[in-house]
Order: C-alpha cells, then sequence, then structure tokens
C-alpha cells in the first residue's frame, strides 16, 4: 500500500473506534501523497483518496497556511461519495492565512517603549513599522518611519513609541487575500487577526512582492511556451484541420487559427502522422508529445493561482522546455 494508503486506513479505524487522530501539519499531510504544493491536481487527487476512507480534514487542508495543523474527521454521510468529495469545497476565496506572513508573530514593542529602542529594532531588521502593543492581543497603533517623521518634522513629542504611532490596520486571518491587497497598497501593511484575537502576523508590500515574484515566473514561462507552439504550428495547417483538432463536444467554438487551439488540441494535432509530416523537425514525436501533455498538466496547476506556487519539479520542467524551444528557434528548426 502507499503511504497515503497506511495513513488514511489508519485514520479510519481509529475513528470507527471513537478515537480522535493526531493532528498534523498540511505540509506533513502532503508529504503523505508525496506532495509540497497545493496546485489543483494534487487537490483532487487527495480529495478522491479522502472520500475511499470517509474522511475529511478539519480545517480544510486546501485553504490554510500550508504550517497550520489540521484534525481528522469523519466525512458527513452526503458527502462520501467519491465524484462529491474529490471537488473543492464551495468557498472556493483565497484567504490571507494562506500567506507565510500571516503566520509569522510580529516583532513589537510597548507603548513606553523608546523611539531609540523602536529605531534599534526597524534598523536592525531592516522593518518599516512595529507594532505597538502591550500583549498579544491588544494593538494599541504601529509606530513606522512615516509616523516618526511626521511628528518630528512638526516638532511634536515623539520620545516614546505611545507618540509616534498611528491606529493600526488590522484584518482578520480569514480576510479575502484580494481584500488584503488593496489595505496594503493603501497602508503599506496590514496585522494579521487569528480567530483567537491574537496578532499572529503582519503582511507587508515587501510579503507581496515576494508572493507576486514566486508565482510570475511559472505564468511567463507558461506564457513564452504557449507562443513557442504555436509559432511551430503557424501556417501549417489549414483552417480544416485545425478544427478538426477540437476536442469532441465543442463543436459550436469557431477555430480561425492557432491560437485558438487548446494546449490538450494542439497535442491532437500533431498526434496524427500526416500533420506531424508537416512540421518538419527531426525531432521525436512521441517525446515532444509527452513533453506537451506535462506542459498541460502543470498549466492547469498554474492558471488556477495558487499561492503555494508550484513543485520545484514542475518547475523545472516549465523552464526546461521553455529553453528547448528557444534552442530549435535559434537553430531555425521553427
Amino acid at each position: 500500500m502507499a503511504l497515503h494508503d497506511d495513513k488514511l486506513k489508519a485514520i479510519s479505524d481509529q475513528l470507527k473506534r471513537g478515537v480522535a487522530p493526531s493532528r498534523e501539519t498540511v505540509r506533513t499531510f502532503l508529504g503523505w501523497f508525496y506532495a509540497e504544493r497545493r496546485g489543483y491536481n494534487v487537490v483532487r487527487r487527495i480529495r478522491h483518496e479522502l472520500a475511499k476512507y470517509k474522511v475529511a480534514t478539519s480545517p480544510d487542508f486546501e485553504y490554510l497556511y500550508i504550517d497550520s495543523q489540521i484534525g481528522f474527521v469523519n466525512a458527513p454521510a452526503e458527502d462520501t461519495s467519491a465524484e462529491r468529495m474529490s471537488r473543492s469545497p464551495s468557498d472556493p476565496t483565497y484567504r490571507v492565512g494562506r500567506l507565510e506572513a500571516a503566520n509569522r508573530p510580529p516583532v513589537t514593542v510597548k507603548p513606553d517603549s523608546t523611539l531609540r529602542q523602536a529605531v534599534t529594532i526597524m534598523m536592525n531588521r531592516d522593518y518599516s513599522q512595529l507594532p505597538v502593543m502591550p500583549s498579544g492581543r491588544d494593538v494599541k497603533g504601529v509606530i513606522s518611519w512615516k509616523t516618526i517623521g511626521h511628528r518630528l518634522a512638526l516638532d511634536l513629542p515623539c520620545q516614546a513609541a505611545r507618540e509616534c504611532m498611528e491606529p493600526a490596520e488590522v484584518i482578520s486571518i480569514d480576510s479575502s487575500l484580494f481584500s488584503a491587497i488593496d489595505r496594503v497598497a493603501e497602508h503599506d501593511y496590514v496585522l494579521v487577526q487569528a480567530t483567537d484575537k491574537t496578532i499572529c502576523g503582519i503582511v507587508t508590500a515587501a510579503d507581496f512582492n515576494e508572493q507576486w515574484r514566486k508565482l510570475a515566473e511559472p505564468f511567463l514561462l507558461v506564457g513564452e511556451i504557449e507562443r513557442g507552439v504555436r509559432q511551430i504550428l503557424h501556417g501549417k495547417f489549414s483552417t480544416k484541420e485545425l478544427e478538426d483538432a477540437k476536442a469532441p463536444g465543442d463543436d459550436s467554438r469557431a477555430i480561425s487559427g492557432v491560437a485558438d487551439l487548446s494546449f490538450g488540441e494542439y497535442i491532437r494535432l500533431i498526434g496524427s502522422e500526416k500533420h506531424w509530416s508537416k512540421l518538419d523537425l527531426a525531432i521525436d514525436r512521441g517525446e515532444l508529445i509527452s513533453r506537451l501533455d506535462k506542459i498541460r498538466e502543470i498549466r492547469n496547476d498554474v492558471m488556477h493561482f495558487d499561492p503555494d506556487g508550484l513543485e520545484p519539479v514542475d518547475l523545472i520542467t516549465l523552464r526546461e522546455f521553455a529553453r528547448f524551444l528557444k534552442t530549435l528557434r535559434d537553430l531555425g528548426a521553427v
């Protein structure tokens, strides 16, 4: 049996005996399925396996921060069919809690902390702001380079943190990721409040920049690959041949050029020996089709947008195939 089968069977047996299974982090749980990220295909596969054992995670594994803990419960009777449970929950909102920064308790100063202490911390850690908090749940405000500068410029008292702060921007850990973007764009940060009302993280513009950097490369690579494939196919086929490559049952969609085809339809098109011969490429057709099919799967994950990013091996596959297409162009094979 695979690792996840052993684990889920043991959990199912424990639940039947009324014993609460051990909690696990989402990261550990994904490892049972030899996965590191929660891409579209990974999530569907895991939900299918959970359905086999009539088990569910609580909270749902798909929407938590990857190092948060989940428990295991019996799946509701009406939700135990493999078809139903393999689908994602009805609420697909991406939550700010999925970000690492939202789960990393911030460095704080107390209201009576001196300005010198606050400035030293901010300089040492390269922070732009610090929450002013006497306790984990009590936010008095935020001190920042901006609030310090405004007060010093106006010759106002600014010896202690309480004198140099402004009201804090606080959002729930369950808030939409995209609503957080708007708040961060306006205020440069948001404090994240957990369900128990503690401040569990601070998300800044720098955190979003890093998140978008991780997500941008796969999008750009997929776009480059699609343009490269279209360049290979452009001008080689009649409209009728392109129409014939459409997925079955999609007769109403008009096809006027290669750009109107999906990735799967590219594969259908060159799967024909007759069509393949028109490309005049001295490379192995089977290997190319195999790579294209893998790219198609990865593309689905990329286009479903996941804050976890791609599996490292998938990112490598995109880079390699983009480089392969560039080599074909550089050698004049396209």
